[in-house]
């Protein structure tokens, strides 16, 4: 056996009546299909139902899966002290899910369980399961924040060890889409909330995997989405295999995308393999990135490839225009792969005698001591893309009049603190937002003086 049917479906408390207490009735579209979708997934009569949840344990480089025979949970954090919901785990496939996903050199497994409680993304979808008569062992996984095409891949480690284990297995992918879809919800709106919506909703009609896979990471970021990882997980679940698609409600009412969404397998199809599609898109993407580079990105991408393949300093080309042989000033190099920051080093002021010399530095700092991130892996070279940035001098300013989020970067400094954000970066709306996010970095405590300077850069990609 292997994966019989996946849903997706949202987690909002205010859908159970004993927290919504009548507000749950303006969102019955929702409540109709999710008891459907429910409904559906009992007559299955399935084995083991694997619920992957954004509030269950959750680690930016590993996949942990729920340990132990079972868990309960309740909705105390939400003001609810009459509700508990109980599961049973499936111990045998959650064995084998982890041993096969090492194998595949995916990090999971059940280490590091930071709350055994259910959490509501998982709590919410076996309730409606089992007021539908499901009773079967869960196994209940958290995201993380891996690659998406890691998670897709985690999916096909799943359908793995649904079929060695014979197993009749539904998955349920539990997440809302994006939470800024009004002025008057509790997280307000941004354009890219109703376009985020539109766009995973046609996807989830059409069973149009891949394009889940491939929207951008700023334009997520900007939605405030909550469940795509989910869903990209379910994709890989269902990976070669033909389904049949069926949007079942969709609903905004609260500022929240609802969606819920039931897909039945109908037997094999082996042009819906996503990670082969996507990896070919993404190689031709990354191709004409790579020939569209200027001179400036270029030498990063050579000074980086050249210290992790041989372990020196890369010299600089003869080739190279004056305007980095001759001119001094402060660099950053930034570092992306698959839509995501993997590095950014740079200085202020210069520390070398030349742009050129600048960037060599910078990019194998960037690659290499980034605190944020482990070093980059000479694997990963052929993923990243590059941009660099050319800083003009410094120049001190009196408040945040002055600035310009897409035109100036901002430096704050106490003290012997300074934390310094380039401007035009992707998330980064206000200036507020900005020179926030600067003091974070320089570890300025919130209410402690600072000083202001601003810069500008030329930004090469």
């Amino acid at each position: 056996m292997t994966v019989l049917a996946a849903a997706i479906v949202p987690h909002p408390p205010i859908i159970l009546p004993e927290v919504g207490r009548g507000e749950e009735q303006k969102i019955q579209k929702t409540i109709d299909a999710y008891r459907e979708a429910a409904r559906r997934i009992a007559t299955l009569n399935p084995d083991t139902v694997i619920i992957a949840s954004p509030h269950a344990t959750l680690y930016g480089d590993y996949f942990h899966i729920s340990p132990g025979e079972g868990a309960q949970g309740g909705l105390r954090q939400f003001g609810i002290h009459n509700l508990t919901v109980t599961v049973s785990y499936d111990g045998e496939f959650v064995q084998q899910l982890s041993e096969m996903a090492v194998k595949r050199g995916l990090p999971a497994g059940t280490l590091g369980e930071r709350e055994k409680e259910l959490d509501h993304g998982t709590l919410i979808p076996v309730r409606f399961l089992q007021e539908q008569g499901v009773s079967c062992p869960v196994v209940r996984i958290g995201l993380s924040g891996l690659s998406l095409l890691e998670h897709y891949r985690l999916g096909q480690c799943i359908a793995a060890a649904a079929t060695n284990l014979n197993r009749r297995v539904v998955f349920v992918a539990s997440g809302d889409l994006s939470h800024k879809l009004t002025i008057e919800g509790p997280y307000g709106f941004a354009a890219e909330g109703p376009e985020f919506d539109r766009e995973v909703t046609e996807a989830m009609a059409a069973g149009d995997f891949l394009r889940l896979m491939t929207f951008p990471e700023d334009f997520c970021e900007a939605a405030a989405e909550c469940g795509l990882r989910s869903f990209v997980i379910m994709a890989g679940a269902l990976d070669g295999r033909a389904v049949q698609p069926e949007l079942l409600s969709y609903e905004g009412t609260f500022g929240v995308g609802y969606a819920v969404g039931m897909f039945t397998v109908t037997g094999s199809d082996d042009r819906r393999r996503f990670d082969v599609s996507y990896e070919r898109q993404e190689r031709e993407r990354l191709d004409r990135i790579k020939a569209q580079e200027d001179v400036y990105v270029r030498l990063a991408r050579l000074s980086l490839e050249t210290y992790l393949r041989t372990g020196t300093y890369a010299r600089l080309p003869d080739d190279l225009p004056a305007e980095l042989r001759q001119r001094k000033a402060g660099v950053f190099v930034s570092l992306k792969k698959q839509g995501r920051l993997r590095g950014c080093i740079g200085t202020i002021l210069p520390v070398t005698e030349s742009v050129a010399a600048e960037i060599v530095r910078n990019a194998v700092s960037a690659g290499t001591e980034d605190p944020r991130f482990d070093p980059v892996t000479e694997r990963e070279l052929v993923d990243l893309t590059y941009s660099v940035d050319v800083l003009s001098e410094p120049e001190a300013i009196k408040s945040a009049d002055q600035l310009d989020v897409k035109r100036y970067g901002v430096i704050v400094t106490s003290g012997r603190k300074r934390g310094l954000l380039l401007p035009n970066l992707e998330g980064v709306r206000t200036v507020n937002e900005q020179i926030s996010i600067a003091l974070e970095k320089a570890g300025i405590a919130p209410g402690q003086p600072y000083s202001l300077e601003r810069f500008e850069v030329v930004r090469h990609t």
